[in-house]
């Protein structure tokens, strides 16, 4: 499986430094940006970072700090994970990320989703009873968009087009995206609609459970007559030297996250006795390089995916552990698990 791709995935989660204490946004940017560039220089193949409008995330606009990850790195992809599409305007994003690839001398990719929180609806000035209309627009006009060629569009919710000529243009003729899908039937089928890769976000219970949204897939491409791409998949996950010392370096943050999410949505606090499982048999990749990539090569090898990002950061992990567990994928997990599926 020498086409397998890994990469890393991060929502700029605003981390503790060594003393203790949290850094400022600002901060949290630049180290960001850091992390890239020591996974370029390890060999990961991608870089995501996902957009968000909250306190504890200082990444609202990935690809302005891919732009900056771009002139510091010669080889890593730079990708969103996700771009909020729903509440942006589809034109704007291909733009952005034309120019992020220009930069990158071709490496930009844009992963669409309608984002796990609903924040940036109100900030933007998008009504939530049109939560699923604006997707399914905008994705259409983006689908066109991908032609690079005059567009003639019209919706509901956006002034029309009308043989619309959309600047700049890529060098290759073509903007490498994906669309990131949480679990419904609905949007995997939409993603085979457009001829696009899906990137499936696995962050709970045992990844196997998604081999239904995989035969989807490429059962709906079939039937649409358009391409099966390689799937991807992403979940979260730890790496520090021993499997003791990523679980106790994580778990603090993890339920300060998690349990903060859960208060939005309804959930009860989660239990450290949740969390074990999840390591053991779930979706969390938490332990040493040979924990994390046996659990990954499995997962890989029962699911078929082409590609799996690791989100690497879940609350407020001290920087220097977050660079630990970079060096120690690219490092060291990688290598292991192509040796496991060689």
């Amino acid at each position: 499986m020498s086409d397998l791709l890994f990469g890393l995935d991060t929502f700029g989660d605003v981390p503790e430094d060594d003393a203790g204490k949290l850094v400022s946004h600002a901060a949290a940017i630049r180290q960001v940006v850091d992390e890239a560039v020591l996974a370029d220089q390890l060999g990961v193949d991608v870089i995501a970072l996902g957009e968000h409008h909250r306190p504890e995330y200082s990444v609202s606009t990935p690809e302005t700090v891919l732009a900056g990850i771009a002139t510091r790195t010669a080889r890593i992809r730079l990708a969103s994970g996700v771009t909020v599409l729903s509440s942006d305007d589809p034109v704007r994003v291909f733009q952005r990320f034309a120019t992020v690839d220009a930069l990158s001398h071709g490496r930009a990719e844009v992963i669409l989703g309608r984002g796990s929180f609903t924040e940036s609806f109100p900030l933007f000035g998008y009504d939530l009873r049109d939560y699923d209309t604006l997707f399914e627009e905008k994705i259409e006009l983006f689908a066109q968009l991908l032609d690079e060629k005059p567009v003639t569009w019209s919706g509901t919710l956006r002034a029309p087009l009308e043989n619309a000529d959309v600047f700049p243009k890529t060098e290759s003729g073509h903007l490498s995206t994906w669309v990131g899908v949480g679990g419904s039937p609905q949007s995997v089928v939409r993603t085979a609609k457009y001829g696009l890769p899906l990137m499936l976000a696995i962050i709970g219970g045992a990844p196997e459970r998604f081999a239904p949204y995989m035969d989807l897939y490429r059962r709906a491409a079939e039937q649409l007559g358009t391409t099966a791409h390689p799937v991807g998949m992403h979940s979260p996950g730890f790496i520090a030297d021993t499997d003791e010392e990523a679980k106790e370096v994580y778990w603090p943050h993890y339920r300060v996250m998690r349990n903060r999410i859960g208060a939005l949505r309804g959930w009860p606090p989660i239990r450290r006795q949740e969390f074990d499982s999840e390591v053991e048999n779930g979706s969390l990749y938490i332990g040493a390089p040979e924990t994390v990539a046996r659990r990954m090569a499995r997962a890989i090898r029962s699911l078929g995916v082409g590609r799996f990002d690791l989100i690497y950061s879940a609350g407020a992990q001290p920087v220097s552990a977050r660079m630990r567990a970079v060096e120690l994928y690219g490092s060291k997990v990688i290598p292991m698990v192509r040796d496991l599926l060689a």
